[in-house]
Order: structure tokens, then sequence, then C-alpha cells
């Protein structure tokens, strides 16, 4: 297999690019350092063109392997032939290879097989030829054989059609035509197995093409079926098919045999091949869906771990609860907690104004600015609490709601327990409900990527994939803002490209017992960073403390050479870059010439640009360009919300079919996707991603049900 002509073809990416990408994802090069550090080579391919082209690498080269197993073992067999091996070299998916090699394959006793022991081969062969005039049952009754458990002339045929039956199924032609006939032709379809109301009543009676059915419809109604609501199936034209196999296995002219032949395709569509290409396409629906669903999941997950943080204020962390009362953090504007308490303005205890006492004094005494109020259990009642709260304070304060989706996961971990000893659990979550206002990212990464729900049927996942791709969207976000490599915590740093646990707990112990790191070279002292380590780790970790300007960019270190040169072509310093005195660099970049100053100072100028954007704002972090979350003051109840208001909400999970929008009435509405955009979207987050504010009209509301239908409103375009 040409491989990377195949991925050149599939991805429309030029082969170049493809062969550099391939080769330097080979010597074991992140995708973020790839990305962001070698972009000469592949063209700059983004992130997600690399993750791309490196899943269906593997999956070709998990084909390749694959045919290279069949033909070996069939050689071994002594039954390959240049036709077969040129046939399984040329199969373009696995499933295509394992049909040539399935008659190939030992099998485990059939009826086939039985028949053909009790030597009915023949037989079989003198039906299948179907001569005109051959008296069928008198040949059968030679093959009578009461020791061979062949009783009589009925016996033979059936065992001979058996035989007929399992060489019609293992033909690879004749599967290939059925499975793609039923994949184009046939229906999804699902029936209640139960009378009982349940979340699946939309399918108890639902049928849809197969080749058109939506991820999340085929991961519910897998789900379904595994819950026991649903019978699921795969139904294709059955007489359609039997036509097909009779018109390639009987002769036009017909004969006794004939209708045994029949009767064996008949046999071997209903009891072999259609029983295995439904086990088939099932399986190829339910990954493809699980595939779009880790996507969407991955995308939801980049957008959410990318909004911008709330730098600077005094947060409180208000977990709500009932019985056990609501838990109270308050953290500093880098995020060292202050104070921590717990009030019970919900019920039972229903303590108002002892609650409302005890944090008005908190925020006077710490100068809160903002609340920041996890969205589970009795969060209703605590932003009812706070918004009244936030009316009786003398300065101003605001609060947002924020998801405490895996909280509780990260309060009883490890990680909580080793970085807030002295806290409970509650408490624990209470800090992180805080500090996820203040920088999502650095929050985030300390808890499970599966447990922050903004996917879809997660729980169905193959977990291996899910995890790897999370993983990379991790690392991707974590490498793309950058760390400070004496402040990051932990968790921070495991996700950097080039470093896993074991290095990032060996920075952070370096750090502990060293003091901080005064520059990027000091990395290399660290036991564990090699200089490969450090190649893929460097350009992600900043060192605000280094006289080393470079060092708190993301200017890798093999390009420090090559940005001194362009200070010097331009006249500029290291003394001017940190006191921001090179402004409008890029224009007299453009002036002298990018490839002519990329050539001078000896890099290729896509990475001169990315040098450029650099020294203008050391230190930047990309997140600061986004919008900031939308903070509130005062509430809405979802029995106030009128058809035709409209409101601005915040995008808080995007699935295949719509976007679900926090518009501060506690239930998130549901904008579908024809609601999404101006005009036809295939995907939702073509229109919006997670963390996105926009403008919203409400289409109807069931307050019984707590369901808001929403569709989103655009600006008129200004008249001529």
């Amino acid at each position: 297999m040409e491989i990377l002509s195949i991925l050149a073809r599939e991805l429309g990416i030029p082969l170049k690019q493809v062969q550099s990408a391939a080769a330097l994802l080979d010597e074991g090069n992140t995708v973020p350092f790839i990305s962001r550090y070698r972009k000469e080579a592949t063209g700059g391919l983004t992130d997600e063109q690399l993750r791309a082209l490196e899943a269906r690498l593997t999956a070709l080269r998990a084909l390749e392997k694959r045919q290279e197993d069949v033909v070996r073992l069939i050689g071994e067999q002594g039954k390959l032939t240049p036709v077969l091996e040129a046939a399984v070299r040329a199969a373009q998916t696995l499933a295509e290879v394992d049909d040539l090699y399935r008659p190939y394959r030992p099998k485990r006793r059939t009826r086939a097989s039985i028949a053909a022991e009790r030597g009915l081969a023949p037989l079989a062969a003198l039906l299948l030829e179907q001569r005109p005039g051959v008296d069928v049952r008198a040949a059968a009754a030679r093959f009578i054989d009461a020791e061979k458990e062949i009783p009589d002339a009925d016996a033979a045929l059936q065992g001979a059609m058996d035989i007929l039956a399992e060489q019609f199924s293992d033909n690879a032609e004749y599967r290939k035509w059925i499975r793609d006939y039923t994949y184009e032709k046939g229906s999804l379809v699902s029936r209640a197995r139960t009378e009982e109301d349940s979340v699946y009543r939309l399918y108890y009676d639902y049928a849809e093409p197969v080749k058109r059915a939506p991820s999340h419809r085929v991961l519910a109604v897998d789900r379904g079926e595994r819950e026991e609501k649903l019978t699921v199936k795969i139904q294709a034209d059955e007489g359609w098919i039997l036509n097909y196999l009779r018109a390639h296995v009987c002769k036009k002219q017909l004969c006794a045999a004939t209708e045994y032949v029949a009767a064996a395709a008949e046999d071997a569509y209903k009891r072999l091949i259609a029983p295995s290409v439904q086990t088939e396409l099932r399986g190829a629906l339910t990954e493809r869906a699980q595939e779009q669903a880790i996507a969407v999941f991955g995308e939801n997950l980049k957008n959410l771990l990318m909004q911008p943080p709330v730098r600077g204020k005094t947060v409180m962390g208000f977990d709500p609860a009932y019985r056990t009362g609501c838990k109270i953090a308050v953290v500093d504007g880098l995020g060292s907690v202050l104070d921590t308490t717990v009030v019970y303005p919900t019920q039972p205890q229903n303590r108002t104004e002892e609650a409302a006492r005890t944090l008005t004094a908190l925020i006077e005494k710490h100068g809160v600015d903002l609340i920041s109020i996890g969205n589970g259990t009795a969060s209703k009642e605590s932003e009812i609490f706070v918004a009244d709260l936030i009316r009786r304070q003398r300065r101003p304060v605001q609060y947002a709601m924020t998801s405490e989706a895996g909280a509780s996961v990260y309060s009883a971990s490890e990680l909580g327990s080793r970085e807030f000893p002295q806290f409970d659990v509650s408490l624990r979550s209470a800090v992180s409900i805080a500090r996820r206002l203040q920088d999502p990212l650095a929050e985030l990464v300390k808890i499970d990527p599966q447990a922050i729900g903004v996917g879809q049927y997660q729980h169905d996942m193959d977990q291996k994939k899910l995890a790897a791709a999370l993983d990379g969207v991790v690392e991707s976000c974590v490498s793309s803002v950058g760390a400070d490599v004496n402040t990051a915590s932990f968790a921070l740093l495991a996700h950097i490209a080039g470093l896993n646990a074991r290095t990032a707990q060996a920075i952070y112990d370096h750090r502990c017992e060293n003091g901080p790191f005064t520059s990027r070279a000091q990395i290399k002292k660290v036991k564990g960073i090699g200089e490969k380590a450090f190649t893929q780790c460097a350009g992600f970790l900043r060192v605000p403390e280094s006289r080393e300007v470079l060092d708190n960019t993301a200017v890798h270190p093999e390009s420090y050479a090559a940005a001194k040169a362009l200070l010097a072509a331009l006249g500029c310093t290291e003394a001017d870059v940190r006191a921001r005195r090179v402004a409008g660099l890029e224009e007299r970049c453009a002036a002298a010439g990018w490839e002519t100053l990329a050539a001078r100072c000896g890099v290729g100028a896509p990475t001169l640009r990315d040098i450029v954007a650099e020294l203008l704002k050391p230190g930047r972090d990309p997140r600061d360009a986004l919008p900031q979350p939308v903070l509130r003051s005062d509430i809405l109840d979802i029995r106030s919300l009128q058809k035709g208001m409209e409101l601005t909400g915040t995008v808080r999970n995007v699935a295949d079919f719509g976007a679900f929008v926090d518009i501060g009435v506690h239930q998130d509405g549901l904008v579908h996707i024809s609601k999404l955009a101006r005009g036809f979207v295939r995907r939702a987050q073509d229109a919006v991603r997670v963390g996105d504010v926009i403008r919203v009209r409400v289409l109807d509301v069931d307050v019984a049900k707590k369901r808001i239908s929403l569709e989103r409103v655009f600006e008129e375009a200004p008249k001529c």
C-alpha cells in the first residue's frame, strides 16, 4: 500500500507535507511541537490536521499489517495465488480483507464441515454443476450410509446444501455486494421492547436509512437496546438480495438441481450472511457514531478549556447543597485560599439571614468581586439567595453560574488531597468552583476529561479511544497557552507536550527543593529531562523571572539566535522587547521583506512571523482575545420567561442536534441546529462553540418538564 499517497489524497494535503509530518511523528515528536515549531516542514498543518493524519496513518498501517498477515496465513496453507494476493493487497478496509480470508480461516465445526466429513462434498459439487437430466435424488441415494448418519436421500441433500450455503457465504464478492446494498438501501429499525414509558419512547417505532442515521440517534438506540427497552436491527429488501444471489449461483437453464442450489443460497443469506452483515454494519455504525461523539466531545472540551480567564479578581466559590449546607471558599486573584466556611440558606435549615450576614462579612473582609456558583444540586435556590445578597452589598459584586462537573471527582482525588490536605472534600470542591472562573484551563486539567460533561454518551464510548482523544485535546490547549514553570501545578505541567506525570513531578520537586527556575536552560538539570524532552517542552514553558526575555515567550530556544538576529537587523534590543517598545515590528518586517529577513536570520518565513508575534507581546495569553464570560447581578425564573423574549446566554454544551445555552434561569435552553445559523449547517459546531456568548429568543417554555426552546437572534444587516 502506498499509505502516504492515500493519506494525501484522503486528507487533501500535498504528499510532501504528509511525508514530512509522518516522519516527524515517527521520530517521536509531539503534535503541538510539530504544529508550532515545524511549520516549514509541514506547510503549517494545524493540531487538528496533524491528529487526523496521525489517526488515519495508524489505521492504514493496521490495515497493511492485516493484509500481510492474511497473505502469510493463506500462503502457509499452500493456497495463495497471484490473483488472491493482489486482491488482498488491494482491499480498502479490514472487512474486505477478512472477506477474502474467510474461506481459508480455520473454522469451528459447522453444519457444512460435518457434511464434508461425511463425504458429501461430491454431491454438493454435483448440485452446483446443475447438469440437465441428472436424477438428483438418485445421486443422493448413493451417499446413504447409516454409519455416517446419512439415513436417506433427504439427509444427503441437506448436507450438500449446507456445504453450498457455506461456500456462498464465504464468497467475498457476494458478501461485499450484500454489505454495500444493505448500507445503501437498508434501514436502522427499532421497536419497543416494553410497554412502559421511558426516555427512549421516541424510538419505540423508529426507522431511518442506515447511511443517513445521525450519530446521536445511533448511540441512543444502542443504549436503549442495552437497557432492554428497545429491539434494534437493520432491515433490507430480502427479495432483492435473494434475486442477486440466485442470479449468481443458479444457471439460466433450469434443471432438477437448481431448486436445491437456490434453497442453499437462501439459507446462506438468512442463516449466515444476514446476521454477520448486520453485526458488521451495526458495529461500523456504532464505531462511526462514537468517533463523531468523541470529536464533538473533544471540540467542546477544547472550547471549554480555552475560555478566557478572569484575572486579578477575588472570587467566592459557592458549592450549593441542601442538608449539609453550602460550602464557601474565598480565593485571591492568584487562586490562593483566603477563607472558608459553611452556610445554610437552603432547605431544610433555611438560615438565610445568618448566611447573608456571614457572606457579607467575607465580601467586605476580602474585597470579593465575583461569586462563582456551582450549577449542581440546590443551585437554583442558591442563585436566588446570591442575587438577593448582591443587592444588599455596598461594593459592586457580580455572580456567574459555573459548571461543577467533575468537581467532586477532583475533591476526592489524590491530587485534591495533596493540594489541600487541611480541607475536607466539600471545601475542596468550593475552591475548585472559584478557581474555574479565574482560570478554567489551570483548574480543569486536574479532572479526568471524561468527567467534565461536555459530550454526549461519553460513558458509552470506547474508553481507551476517548481518553486518548481527550488527552490530546488537553495537551494541545495547555501547550498553546503555555505554563509558568514556577507557578504551574503538577497537573498543568503533566499536560505540556513532551512531559508526563513522572517528568512533571520531577520539575515540581526540583522547584520545591531548589527554588524558582531562573532560565529555561535550567530545566535541563531536572532529572528525567533529556535533550529530546527539553526540545519538545521548552517552547511551551515560560520563565518570567529569567533575565532572557525570550524565556517568557513561545519562541523556542532553537530560534533564539534567529530572534536576536532579527532584532539586530531592525535596530532593536531585548530591552526594547521587555519594555514593549517594538510597536510597528510587523510593518518593518514587511517593508524589508519577510522571505529576505527569514533567510538572513536562518529560519523560514512562518517561524519568523511567529517570532515577531511573540516579540510584540511577550508572555501573552491567546485566551485574552476571546469574549469574557457573562457575569450577572440579578436572576430570572423559568416561569418569568415569555415567548418572544430576547436574552443573552452562554453556550454550555454543543451536540450534533443543537446547542444548550445558559440564559440565567438554571435550566439550559436548547437551540436546535435548524435555529443556530442564518442558513443550513451540517454540524452545530460549525455555528457555535462552548463558551460563545450569543443572543437568543424564547420559542417555547414547558415549565413542568423544565424545557426551554430557543432560537438564535442575528443582528439585522444595515440597509443601503
